[in-house]
């Protein structure tokens, strides 16, 4: 019954903006972007229900209200083809221990994750792999799944709810030691709008618990590998699960 105005392609700080000046009243998030990068906080939070508490708390403040914490974690993670007798292991730790024994072994990463302090070596360093830089290839994230189809690298970094697992067939080492951050998704809107309309609630909550990993990860994959529009995917799923007729 609500006439919406959608507004799509613009970053996350754009949006932030736009919540906050009125411009924006609605908008999907994940708590470890609005953690670092809204809240300027260093603190690492391990606990996802703490720290979707936790960016509840300081947003109130500034007159936006989280509704609900989501049921998938978009963070980053390695991943590799485990097939045709190539086992690396489980987890993270797993890897790193096969690498230090088998050292020459390609990583694609991407070039942030790549550069940033708290990236990539930051990552082997808390593992204990041993890698040599000459060992590390950067690239698009999107261009990594080819590469690992190709085989021109053995192992590379993805985001968890990527669509392209699915379609390679990927394997995702567990992060054992909770070295990436946590990305839960969350709708916020402003308070003056749930004030004023309080059915929104009602309706958005059920919809963003229907939406689990796996759900999230079929959704892509029919856009990412099926390369269907991501307007036509949504509303199926709408209707498959009875939100609209």
């Amino acid at each position: 019954g609500f006439k919406v105005t959608e507004k799509f392609g613009s970053g996350s700080s754009i949006v932030r903006e736009g919540l906050l000046t009125g411009q924006i009243d609605i908008y999907p998030e994940f708590t470890g972007t609005a953690w670092s990068a809204f809240f300027n906080k260093t603190e690492k939070i391990d606990d996802a229900n703490k720290l979707f508490e936790e960016c509840k708390k300081i947003d109130a403040e500034n007159g936006i209200v989280w509704m609900y914490q989501g049921k998938y974690n978009n963070t980053y993670a390695l991943a590799y083809k485990k097939e045709d007798g190539i086992d690396y292991g489980n987890t993270l730790a797993d890897f790193a221990d096969y690498v230090n024994a088998n050292p020459g072994l390609k990583i694609a990463v991407g070039h942030e994750f790549f550069e940033r302090p708290d990236g990539f070596f930051a990552m082997a360093d808390l593992y204990g792999m041993k890698v040599n830089k000459e060992d590390i290839i950067t690239m698009d994230v999107g261009l990594s799944y080819e590469a690992l189809d190709r085989d021109q690298v053995n192992v590379a970094m993805v985001y968890t709810t990527d669509g392209l697992l699915k379609k390679f067939k990927l394997f995702v080492l567990e992060d054992n030691k909770s070295f990436f951050p946590i990305y839960n998704i969350g709708p916020i809107a402003r308070k003056e709008i749930l004030e004023k309309y309080p059915e929104i609630q009602d309706i958005l909550i059920p919809v963003m618990d229907a939406i689990d990993t796996e759900t999230i990860i079929s959704l892509n994959y029919k856009v990412d590998a099926e390369g269907l529009p991501a307007k036509m995917v949504a509303e199926e799923f709408l209707k498959e699960k009875g939100f609209i007729k």
